[in-house]
């Protein structure tokens, strides 16, 4: 039997930041408006990164193919105002077959590839 209280809440992805963790926390923090909230190690081997109820932890990694095959999905409230938002700061970082677009399974959302080559989906429901 179910507790009808339980109720899932936010996933905090650990993903690859390539070998570069300190160049993927300003990617994070000055392209896509995240904040650092926790660093670990000198040079920097993890961190976390947050912005409302989104927390990612970058984790060091180079391995590419992990990187290029790990993707997730961010729900979002106002999502053309945030894909104008990474337009205003020149949408390098939209991926190329990732431009803002109402899609068949009920939902507006468009990609962005980090510099480790991870997939992030922001989506909102329609």
């Amino acid at each position: 039997m179910m507790n009808n209280t339980t109720k899932l809440g936010n996933i905090s992805p650990l993903i690859p930041a390539g070998d570069d963790v300190e160049g993927a926390i300003a990617f994070y923090e000055e392209q896509l408006g995240f904040t650092t909230i926790y660093k670990e190690g000198e040079p920097v081997t993890m961190a976390i990164v947050a912005r409302d109820g989104a927390e990612i932890f970058l984790c060091q990694n180079d391995d590419k193919y992990l990187a290029q095959n790990t993707s997730f999905r961010i729900q979002v409230e106002s999502i053309e105002q945030l894909y104008e938002e990474f337009q205003a700061k020149g949408g390098e970082m939209i991926h190329p077959n990732g431009k803002l677009e109402t899609k068949p399974w009920g939902t507006k959302e468009f990609g962005v590839l980090d510099l480790a080559g991870v997939c992030i989906t922001f989506y909102q429901n329609m």
